[in-house]
């Protein structure tokens, strides 16, 4: 769903969500999470990286983005779209790798 239009009081299933459709609900669901409550405490890098391991895929990174943003905002942030998240998502991503490099 838009971010723009969520309702924090009405959150009954996934796709109550921002940024959640179909697809996303289906992924949550693989994950084990049936229901929005669920994601609090949620780290949406181990989200992404169980995903792919149960998929056995490398989905697109912008997948962290949505997890990002759908588990701030199930901690009481306000709903932003995905892409909101992507400058985050690289820098962190780019910290791990120079660290792993360092080793």
């Amino acid at each position: 769903m838009h971010p723009s239009k969520v309702d924090r009081a009405n959150l009954k299933k996934l796709t109550d969500l921002p940024n959640i459709g179909k697809a996303g609900a289906d992924d949550l669901r693989m994950l084990g999470i049936d229901k929005p409550e669920q994601l609090v405490g949620m780290c949406p890098f181990q989200m992404y990286e169980q995903l792919c391991d149960i998929t056995s895929v490398r989905h697109d990174p912008c997948v962290i983005d949505v997890f990002i943003s759908i588990t701030r905002f199930i901690e009481g942030q306000d709903a932003k779209p995905w892409w909101h998240y992507t400058s985050e998502r690289k820098a962190f991503l780019k910290q791990i790798d120079n660290q792993s490099s360092k080793n």
